[in-house]
């Protein structure tokens, strides 16, 4: 018999309400023990809890829901006590003390959901990135694969697929010939229909984007005023700012949110072609490899000399012994806020083509390799000529759906999700 596991699923005492979950197949008797019977079901009781020894623990709501339609797919109940740190303290203690019910390890609960069939990987995943969710774009992307719409677009291309190798069946079965002449006329096109709708969620911003911000860069010589602009983005003094050279010796980021988009900005060490300095040294190399991670760089030195693609700041607009850029994209100065704002908006706007549109579902990494997967086995059905060939075919772009939504994969691959979740969900 499977344990019956327990654990606080609000936040941390204190707090106004402390709610403890308890699924598995005695989660009833718990609440029995605790609460004297069990209330009728999905119907809150106001009950006092009591211990093995008949002390009263909290007077608290309890909810009794019997599997299998529950959020874990078994026996479920919570406890929704007074939230300061004793009670909860004392309510644990006591469940522990109850024979087969243990303590829940992180994101035991979720992956019973996952086990049980009450939600699939993709979901699974979604959550993950919902709990984690620090903003609006992040929050809406993780609610849309939370709530199954990846996967129930993966289910459509698998039942596409399955129609298809039952065309491919019947050819091998009942064909006179073993020739793909056999398969109905518009099986090829079919396959490419298909075909391009994985391709474009391919195309798609990746979910990474979402979860790491959208990296900028501020990039130039000593002195170029890049840490004062950088605190001005970031609205902190996370950098040390000062008239010396070579005060940043590193790669300094904050991660932001403007316009509800996540940023992460990078404050760098000032690029010149000599330095005493060893440490200097090591941050400009720092400083270079931070340039070519950076989905943009902002610019702040001579005219003329940026990397490819990166936007011209003239950041002292200010000083005016300072030699100012004849065209650059922004003249700002953190010092009297000029051109802040326009260059914020910026940036949003700029940022905003590479992030997923709001509440559009977006592929992680794994994901984004399975359909990638799927689409070359596709992309190869069509170029068969074989039946069993593409039969084969069609039967790995299925092994890759499977996987998508979790019908196919591996325990180290599920610890290591499981594990992003907190003790409780």
């Amino acid at each position: 018999m499977q344990d019956t596991i327990f654990a606080l699923s609000s936040g941390a005492p204190p707090a106004a309400i402390g709610v403890v979950r308890i699924s598995g197949p005695r989660a009833g008797a718990a609440l029995e023990a605790l609460s004297g019977s069990l209330p009728l079901a999905r119907r809150a009781s106001y009950r006092p809890l009591r211990d093995g020894a008949g002390a009263v623990l909290d007077q608290a709501l309890v909810l009794w829901f019997p599997g299998p339609r529950t959020a874990t797919g078994e026996d479920l109940a919570e406890l929704h006590l007074h939230g300061g740190r004793a009670v909860v303290s004392a309510v644990e203690t006591a469940l522990a003390e109850i024979p087969g019910l243990r303590r829940a390890a992180p994101g035991e609960f979720t992956r019973r959901a996952f086990a049980n069939g009450r939600i699939d990987l993709a979901e699974a995943e979604g959550l993950a990135d919902l709990l984690s969710a620090e903003t609006e774009l992040q929050r809406r992307s993780a609610l849309a694969m939370a709530g199954g719409a990846f996967s129930r677009q993966v289910e459509l291309w698998r039942d596409d697929v399955l129609r298809a190798s039952a065309s491919v069946e019947a050819v091998l079965d009942f064909g006179d010939e073993d020739d793909v002449s056999d398969l109905p006329a518009d099986f090829i096109q079919r396959l490419d229909g298909l075909r391009g709708e994985l391709l474009a969620w391919i195309s798609r911003p990746r979910a990474e984007a979402l979860r790491e911000g959208f990296r900028v860069v501020l990039a130039g010589p000593p002195n170029a005023g890049k840490s004062t602009l950088f605190n001005a983005l970031v609205e902190d003094e996370a950098a040390i700012t000062s008239p010396l050279a070579g005060t940043t010796r590193d790669v300094l980021t904050r991660a932001v949110s403007l316009g509800g988009i996540p940023f992460l900005f990078g404050d760098t060490a000032g690029l010149r072609d000599e330095t005493g300095d060893e440490i200097e040294a090591i941050g400009i190399s720092r400083a270079l490899a931070a340039l070519d991670k950076a989905d943009l760089v902002l610019w702040l030195g001579p005219e003329g000399e940026a990397p490819e693609a990166a936007w011209e700041i003239a950041a002292q607009a200010d000083l005016f012994h300072v030699e100012q850029k004849q065209a650059p994209r922004h003249r700002v100065s953190a010092v009297t806020g000029e051109g802040l704002e326009a260059l914020r908006h910026d940036l949003v706007a700029t940022a905003s083509v590479s992030m997923p549109k709001p509440g559009e579902a977006a592929l992680n990494r794994r994901q984004h390799a399975l359909v990638a997967e799927a689409e070359r086995a596709l992309a190869m059905a069509v170029l068969e000529r074989d039946p069993l060939l593409v039969a084969e075919s069609l039967r790995l772009a299925r092994v890759a759906f499977d996987t998508l939504i979790g019908r196919a994969t591996t325990e180290d691959m599920l610890d290591a999700l499981f594990g992003r979740f907190c003790i409780g969900k």
